[in-house]
């Protein structure tokens, strides 16, 4: 049964409920935090709060139902230190606080649990971009997911827009005094709801690639479909379509005024793009050859003080000054030897290490080529957890 279906006692203690932006701020300025995450151990396992400055002990909230909690079960959670407890929604997670705190310990509990964590939705300027206008950068940490908004004069684009802060675009773009003319995506994503048909519902020009389109998107009367070197106006800005496939056989990344490129799933600061997403394990090879290329040819062609933003970042990702996951190619060119390798040793190295694949990719592959149809609830839910689109589970850079 679904824990937060269950009607569990009430303790004799309340305790307080901390916001996700909260807790995120107290672990973003280097604070120690203790948290007791009650969720069952395999979606623990799959997906959990972590960082340098952050201790998590995993214990299930069934732990708790008995009068008396076992003492091994309260071994686990240090005495002398706060601790958060967190679960799915926030429902367990009060009554295991609660159960905590009639037991002395200083506990607090997170408002809307993991689904809380999952809403963290952040923007900060691109300092490094030097083209036309201003760029920021969107970040869930959540999940590692990134967003781009280009605003120039009075018009602004958003870059791999999620289904679940549409309204957040749109706000964002009113509060800036301009108007949201573009929403580009860069593939079919594998790992969250694009937010490509609900902005072009909103007015918006919704821009897909003509090449991912051809996986079989049933919506293409909705959108603009784009080639290889077409270039938009976003005010005095330009966007040039560049594609790029590998990771996706429609992968195609966008370069915002000469300034950064936009490389959806192909290149991360951290590492390169899994290539077996779409044709599975039998077409990774061949994939990752295509991916090959498209970095060669495409991507390291670039000027080496072009910035490189990819649509996904890893815990072994490391933001440059100004808070964004973005670095010049010249840079990730000496810091990742990937880049630097022949064919084969390229594709070997791709294959070697790929982290599972990510939580419902098939159903959300499914949603955004139009074939599934779900509302916003089951959206939000199908793209919890890591989003995996990266080649290796750990860093291709060196330090």
């Amino acid at each position: 049964m679904n824990p937060e279906e269950l009607d569990f006692p009430t303790p004799e203690s309340d305790v307080e409920s901390v916001t996700a932006e909260s807790l995120k701020a107290r672990i973003d300025a280097g604070e120690d935090v203790v948290i007791l995450d009650s969720r069952m151990a395999n979606d623990y396992e799959e997906w959990r709060i972590g960082g340098e400055n952050v201790t998590t002990i995993n214990v299930p909230y069934f732990e708790f139902l008995d009068e008396e909690i076992d003492d091994d079960v309260l071994a686990k959670i240090p005495a002398d230190e706060h601790v958060t407890v967190l679960c799915a929604k926030g429902g367990a997670s009060e009554y295991v606080a609660g159960a905590l705190a009639d037991r002395g310990y200083d506990v607090d509990h997170l408002d809307e649990g993991m689904n809380g964590w999952a809403s963290i939705y952040e923007a900060h300027e691109v300092t490094g971009y030097d083209g036309a206008g201003t760029l920021l950068q969107y970040q869930r940490p959540s999940s590692g997911c990134l967003g781009y908004l280009l605003v120039s004069g009075d018009e602004a684009a958003v870059i791999d827009p999620l289904r679940a802060f549409t309204d957040r675009y749109l706000a964002d773009a009113d509060d800036l005094g301009v108007a949201l003319r573009y929403a580009f995506d860069t593939h079919v994503h594998a790992d969250h709801i694009s937010g490509l048909r609900e902005l072009a519902a909103e007015d918006v020009e919704a821009v897909l690639p003509s090449a991912a389109a051809d996986r079989g998107v049933t919506y293409t009367d909705e959108v603009t479909l784009t080639e290889d070197g077409e270039e938009f106006a976003v005010g005095d800005a330009t966007i040039e379509v560049v594609f790029t496939p590998g990771h996706t056989t429609g992968m195609t990344s966008y370069l915002l005024d000469g300034s950064l490129l936009a490389t959806g799933d192909g290149l991360f600061i951290e590492s390169v793009a899994r290539p077996d997403l779409e044709e599975g394990d039998d077409g990774a090879p061949d994939a990752a050859r295509t991916l090959h290329e498209s970095l060669q040819t495409r991507v390291l062609s670039l000027d080496p003080d072009v910035l490189i933003g990819g649509a996904h970042f890893s815990d072994a990702a490391e933001p440059a000054a100004d808070g964004t996951y973005t670095a010049p190619i010249g840079e990730l060119r000496e810091r990742m030897d990937a880049l630097s390798m022949d064919e084969e040793a390229f594709v070997e190295t791709v294959l070697a290490d790929m982290p599972p694949r990510p939580a419902n990719y098939e159903e959300i592959i499914a949603t955004n080529l139009g074939v599934n149809d779900v509302d916003d609830d089951e959206a939000f839910t199908l793209e919890l957890g890591p989003n995996n689109c990266a080649a290796s589970q750990n860093a291709l850079t060196s330090d």
